[in-house]
């Protein structure tokens, strides 16, 4: 991984861009690759998989349950031996970091086993809610319990309230009977994904009803699309209900990961900021990934957009529009757009980003925040926040709060302006190690 300093200083590109760049694999197929492969009874090779901080978590912890997990970073290549819905160890205690998707596809994985297993992780972790996985699955006769002293309550979206428990958690594993399930859809997708892939190992039928409107739902297509590859398909009435038959992956001798649509999204953006041409290589518009979505919004600003079957150019002919848009399936990219936003002609609205708020930092009220320090006016709304054109900033050092794309958005705005300066940038090790790099050679 890349050495980096404590902080960043963003050296501006004064010419036109016209580079080709190539990103890592996906984060989001990378842990239900490895989740889905340790579940099918048979060794599963994964190319172009991600080596970052959650990926490595989330390896590390099967590996700890006793799975046969093989890693070669230098191939990007992981092989997953799998065991058919069992797991090995009787005992466990995973850290997962900050990992989100870790955190809560372990949760519902591991309530296939048999024994007494504890998942934690960093500081933030620990104020991230997983109470609505939590009651979903003990409503499904799984055993969870919270293992520390703060006082959290087990009351759900179901009756009116917000649930109120987060990591460390202990889940008390017998198997996973299964039966009929209620969950909310607009805290995060990640807990309906995790229902949905370990759903086919339950002791009888799973039926999953969500009791709102579903956030993100591009990666619950991504879920039930990587499940139909390893041979599962489930029953769906649109995005309120899902029902989950008894069956089992199949192992698969050779799985591609797409490259990361969320990390592309800040190559696409950077010629929308500093005028010209910018190829991202190894991806496609037609990605599983609701990220590349993205895109759309770039050409409502007055980029031009050009597909190839493995690349995606983007050119910005002139200057750019602001743009009113909902990005509640597209929150990764929203912060990349708040970058771009302050060197558009009007002003930018971003809604639909509630959710935002409870990822590795309350991403909205910090993406305002570091605006505001450049000196570029912003007005913060509870589902996002309204981004006015700026003609002069001010130097700073942007916090990053320990979220990989806070560093990887605002190092944007210091492409094209002299003075931003990224503090912790390698944050960026959550999802992108080597981001820095690539970025410089956009020059």
């Amino acid at each position: 991984m890349p050495n980096l300093p404590a902080s960043l200083r963003i050296t501006p590109i004064s010419h036109p861009l016209s580079a080709t760049v190539r990103v890592p694999g996906s984060k989001s197929l990378t842990n239900r690759a490895l989740l889905i492969a340790s579940l099918a009874n048979g060794k599963t090779h994964l190319t172009n998989a991600l080596f970052s901080d959650d990926s490595r978590y989330f390896a590390k912890a099967l590996q700890t349950l006793g799975f046969d997990v093989q890693l070669d970073e230098a191939a990007h290549f992981m092989t997953v031996t799998g065991l058919g819905g069992k797991i090995p160890a009787k005992k466990a205690e995973l850290f997962i970091g900050n990992a989100g998707t870790a955190a809560r596809f372990l949760s519902a994985f591991l309530t296939l086993g048999n024994g007494e297993y504890i998942l934690d992780g960093e500081p933030r972790m620990r104020e991230r809610p997983i109470g609505d996985l939590v009651e979903a699955l003990s409503q499904l006769g799984a055993i969870i319990t919270t293992v520390d002293d703060r006082p959290q309550t087990t009351s759900s979206a179901l009756n009116g309230q917000q649930s109120e428990i987060y990591p460390p958690i202990k889940i008390m594993a017998s198997g996973l009977p299964g039966g009929k399930t209620k969950i909310a859809g607009d805290i995060s997708s990640q807990f309906l994904s995790a229902l949905l892939m370990t759903a086919p190992y339950a002791q009888s039928q799973i039926e999953v009803e969500l009791t709102t409107n579903l956030n993100s739902k591009p990666y619950v297509d991504m879920t039930i699309s990587i499940m139909k590859d390893f041979g599962v398909e489930i029953e769906r009435n649109g995005y309120s209900r899902f029902t989950i038959h008894p069956s089992s992956f199949c192992p698969l001798s050779s799985y591609a990961i797409e490259s990361d649509a969320s990390a592309a999204s800040y190559f696409f953006a950077a010629p929308a900021i500093c005028g010209g041409t910018v190829k991202v290589e190894n991806v496609s518009r037609k990605s599983v990934q609701g990220d590349i979505a993205f895109l759309d919004v770039l050409k409502q600003m007055g980029c031009e957009v050009e597909e190839a079957d493995n690349s995606i150019t983007v050119y910005r002919p002139s200057s750019i529009v602001g743009v009113d848009v909902d990005m509640r399936d597209i929150p990764d990219t929203a912060q990349t757009l708040a970058a771009v936003a302050p060197f558009a002609s009007s002003p930018t609205r971003i809604r639909g980003i509630a959710s935002a708020r409870v990822k590795e930092t309350d991403r909205v009220h910090a993406t305002c925040v570091e605006l505001d320090r450049l000196g570029i006016r912003v007005e913060e709304h509870e589902d996002g926040m309204t981004i006015y054109p700026v003609e002069k900033m001010r130097s700073a050092s942007i916090q990053t709060y320990n979220d990989h794309r806070m560093a990887m958005a605002f190092s944007l705005i210091g492409l094209r302006f002299d003075g931003v300066t990224i503090e912790n940038p390698s944050c960026v090790s959550k999802t992108f190690p080597n981001y820095f790099e690539v970025l410089e050679t956009l020059r």
